[in-house]
């Protein structure tokens, strides 16, 4: 971040930034009509996709237009406003697939978390940008927690672990940037670690049951609710390593705080338990979802026969590919969810090697604009802003191209700006708005 005011330019526009969005809402679109065009339910995608852009195209240009300053004074009431928001959507929202998480309105569903996910990033920066000089102190990093958990909860109430796992990282990078204490930052990270990897172990052990000797134990860690005796002896066995490590190294004159043992221990007991209740809030196609990334090939007539026909899809499309609406895998139904998570099956298949190095390429170049725009924002603020949305939309990239390859979980993540919906959209266009918005205000030469 740089605070110089000379040699100001004129532009009020990162032309580089706002050429490489148009394309690739371009390429999207045109993927998104190709890939919708033999269903039954293309017509309402297509109108819904371009009722979305005019949409979208506004909250951009108000974005950019307004001071983004405005929100640094309002966060609280921004914060106010996302708690309504996840609220109303448990109770007045409607169910999809077992997630209460969408506003069914006349002529197209909203989905709040979208929006509520860049707001969030103004809250968060509001907040570590008022206490920016005390960001080292623990009463810092718990004004933190007091923010993102109850949040945090009211998304796994849905649940939407799509959105956490997008979530979490930015809330790290967020405070990493401003320059958080290390030791913080990594029980943060370790707690999160924790919480995200009980689901994908449970799972291996359930698909394995032959690794544990003791079976009966499935039966009482299944969730929180349901807390059993092994569950409770585990915990207390956590507690005792700890002293009994702490003990070694005292005896061999390794003088480490007992506190620091004992704080490591309540960690991963904190991690246990919220990765159980995770699980237990986890709905049967989220759960099949983990059990063909543990093992591929589990349900070969569903979850696995979906990555399996994307990957196919990609791998057919060969250099140059087979033409734009001349897919055969995606045009025939074969690929699931091939105008919103598989969209990359649908651009590999058609425009080949070439088109989905295009738009990676895009893609990255899209991420750097944003990255300089954070590197010249004329105040802690509008970096803190950058960082976060540079950092969420630098995850929705790795988890939708790491779904499609198969080396990350299918999460229900769409490639921002190209995969189809219309609520991504318009938060993808309020977020391009906002680094925008810093960009012209900045007081350096880019």
């Amino acid at each position: 971040m740089l605070n110089s005011s000379r040699g100001l330019k004129k532009s009020k526009l990162d032309f580089i930034l706002m050429g490489v969005t148009v394309m690739l809402l371009c390429i999207g679109t045109i993927a998104i009509m190709s890939a919708v065009s033999d269903a039954s339910f293309g017509p309402r995608a297509v109108r819904t996709h371009f009722i979305a852009i005019p949409i979208a195209a506004v909250i951009f240009f108000l974005s950019w237009s307004f001071n983004y300053q405005i929100y640094k004074d309002q966060w609280k009431i921004l914060y106010g406003i996302i708690i309504i928001i996840l609220v109303a959507v448990l109770i007045f929202g409607v169910s999809d697939r077992g997630a209460k998480s969408w506003f069914r309105l006349p002529l197209f569903s909203i989905q709040p978390i979208e929006i509520c996910r860049i707001a969030l990033i103004l809250v968060l920066a509001g907040f570590l940008e008022k206490n920016y000089n005390r960001i080292k102190r623990v009463s810092v990093m718990l004004g933190v927690l007091l923010i993102v958990m109850p949040i945090f909860l009211l998304i796994m109430k849905q649940p939407d672990f799509s959105s956490l796992i997008v979530i979490f990282p930015t809330v790290v990078v967020m405070i990493y940037c401003a320059g958080a204490n290390i030791a913080h930052l990594f029980v943060i990270i370790g707690y999160g670690f924790i919480v995200m990897l009980f689901p994908i172990v449970w799972t291996f052990l359930k698909l394995h049951p032959h690794w544990m000797a003791n079976s009966i134990i499935f039966q009482n860690i299944s969730s929180l609710s349901s807390f059993g005796m092994e569950s409770v002896v585990f915990c207390i066995l956590i507690l005792i390593c700890a002293y009994l490590l702490w003990w070694f190294f005292n005896k061999f004159r390794i003088f480490i705080p007992k506190a620091y043992f004992f704080g490591a221990a309540l960690v991963i007991i904190a991690g246990f338990a919220s990765g159980m209740w995770a699980y237990s809030q986890m709905k049967g196609y989220q759960h099949k979802r983990l059990e063909v990334f543990v093992k591929p090939g589990s349900d070969p007539k569903g979850a696995s026969y979906n990555l399996l026909q994307a990957q196919i899809a990609m791998g057919s499309g060969g250099i140059v590919g087979k033409g734009v609406f001349s897919g055969t895998q995606s045009r025939l139904g074969f690929v699931p969810e091939k105008h919103t998570d598989f969209i990359m099956a649908v651009i590999g298949e058609e425009m080949g090697f070439l088109g989905s190095l295009a738009v990676l390429v895009l893609y990255v170049i899209f991420l750097w604009r944003i990255l300089k725009a954070s590197l010249y924002a004329r105040d802690k603020f509008g970096y803190f802003v950058c960082c976060g949305i540079f950092t969420m939309f630098a995850i929705h990239m790795f988890i939708n191209l790491g779904m499609s390859l198969a080396i990350v979980p299918i999460a229900g993540l769409p490639l921002p700006l190209v995969s189809y919906g219309g609520s991504n959209l318009v938060a993808s266009l309020w977020a391009i708005g906002l680094v925008q918005s810093i960009y012209a205000r900045r007081m350096a030469i880019v």
